[in-house]
């Protein structure tokens, strides 16, 4: 996906202009899951990640539990875990508040949720990540995201930003990469996303 993003004026121009890049972005990210290298693009986004990032044993990564044709995180979630780190998935909270992040490791039960994703039990711990990682439609080289329009990765990362250290990755298939994503200062921007064939870091700062 290499067009330039709508360009956005005020805040309907800039709804409007997310929108459009959101149809397009659907369908570009299908077509990458679905083609021939689709099913070994999580194995080989895994390798990247580990082989540009070193958590410590002990350091709390948030993954998520992949819907519709997001790059699967589970691959690298079960490495990570493998290394000693602390894993937890997302729980939504409630409408316009941030995510809740609760203790997860590989077999733990989930349950259904919101938008069509599953979250581990309410009764689970919560923890604060260090490292998130974060889905997502569509990115650029410069750290903007574009989500599925609730917000919620975005003031989550607000708060957890205001905290302290909090390293924010994206994982996407390489093709998700756009010229520019419509944003505003309400959108947070990710340190890197992480793709199939490389890391693609933006000049934010990781505190």
């Amino acid at each position: 996906m290499s067009a330039d993003a709508p360009e956005a004026e005020g805040a309907e121009g800039l709804a409007a202009a997310k929108r459009a890049l959101r149809r397009e972005a659907r369908t570009v990210r299908a077509a990458a899951a679905n083609t021939p290298a689709g099913p070994r693009a999580a194995t080989a986004l895994c390798g990247q990640f580990l082989s540009a990032f070193a958590p410590e044993p002990g350091t709390v990564v948030s993954g998520y539990w992949p819907m519709a044709e997001e790059i699967d995180p589970r691959p690298l979630l079960r490495a990570l875990g493998e290394a000693g780190c602390r894993l937890a998935l997302p729980a939504l909270a409630g409408p316009e508040r941030p995510l809740e992040f609760r203790t997860w490791a590989p077999g733990d039960a989930l349950v259904p949720a919101a938008l069509g994703t599953r979250e581990p039990l309410p009764e689970k711990p919560q923890l604060e990540p260090q490292i998130l990682l974060v889905p997502l439609l569509a990115f650029d080289a410069s750290g903007y995201r574009l989500g599925y329009g609730g917000g919620y990765y975005d003031r989550s990362l607000a708060l957890l930003r205001g905290k302290g250290d909090i390293l924010a990755v994206g994982l996407a298939y390489a093709a998700q990469q756009v010229a520019a994503v419509p944003h505003d200062g309400n959108d947070q921007r990710l340190n890197a996303v992480v793709t199939e064939a490389a890391v693609v870091r933006s000049d934010v700062e990781s505190d």
